[in-house]
């Protein structure tokens, strides 16, 4: 398969998801030091905004994509302690969730897998944060 990965697109964050992100990440250097430098390197070059608007992807958001195979997947995006794959909660400390912060409706990122693939995403819909998805760092 010939593929062609987009280019690292303008990612938007509010200011409070940029704070606990970090820190996040920070503190998950030691044991999972890959997803964490790669999700640090996401906040450090993100726009940070007060209002981060509704289709863009934020902890919590329910995220419909589709993979570089033509597969769809809904997924919503949460903190390390409520991940349930089974369920359909991603953690931002996976690589598919680390692509996924800050994306827009209609927005494509390429991302490596945990086993060293490359992989490329296009979010073709958001659904705005859950309130209580948010709580549990």
């Amino acid at each position: 398969m010939n593929t062609t990965f987009p280019e690292m697109p303008a990612i938007v964050v509010s200011a409070a998801d940029q704070r606990r992100l970090t820190q996040l990440a920070l503190d998950s250097l030691n044991r999972a030091p890959d997803v964490a430098a790669e999700l640090l390197a996401e906040m450090e070059r993100a726009q940070v905004m007060d209002l981060v608007p509704a289709s863009v992807v934020r902890m919590g958001s329910i995220v419909s994509f589709s993979d570089d195979e033509g597969r769809r997947r809904e997924v919503t995006l949460v903190y390390p302690g409520k991940a349930d794959i089974g369920a359909g909660r991603v953690s931002i400390l996976t690589p598919i969730g680390t692509a996924l912060i800050g994306l827009a409706e209609g927005q494509s990122i390429a991302w490596t897998t945990r086993d060293g693939r490359r992989r490329a995403l296009t979010v073709i819909s958001v659904q705005p944060a859950v309130a209580d998805d948010d709580t549990d760092a």
